[in-house]
């Protein structure tokens, strides 16, 4: 019987072998998006059905004003505490990348944007 840790590869869909997407401490990053919404600087919705949000990308400089806010719900009047995915207050630096490969039951909607500066998002989501 081996005694090897698991290899951090896979196979692709051409049977290629490669390497799994880790963070600093090797945890595994499950989530791959295969559909994008760019240049998110505004409150709105990125998917009005259920779907899976994988990553979330830092743009543009983002002020300290306000929340970053991600829901799961499919317009942005129904955003509400109950149906928050995932919320970050303050200055968040560009080319931080939030990895959440999370489930959404109704939709993925960004209802709230950091005000000050030229905050920019690009969200990765299936």
């Amino acid at each position: 019987m081996p005694q090897n840790p698991p290899g951090l590869n896979a196979v692709n869909p051409s049977n290629a072998l490669v390497p799994l997407q880790t963070d600093l401490t090797l945890n595994l990053l499950t989530a791959q998006g295969e559909k994008s919404k760019l240049n998110v600087s505004a409150a709105s919705v990125v998917k009005a059905t259920a779907g899976r949000l994988a990553k979330v990308v830092v743009l543009g400089v983002v002020g300290t004003g306000g929340t970053l806010t991600i829901n799961d719900c499919a317009t942005t009047g129904a955003a509400a505490a109950s149906n928050e995915i995932f919320t970050a207050a303050g200055t968040i630096a560009v080319g931080t990348v939030i990895a959440l490969d999370w489930p959404c039951a109704t939709g993925i909607v960004i209802s709230a944007v950091p005000t000050g500066g030229t905050p920019l998002f690009a969200v990765s989501y299936t």
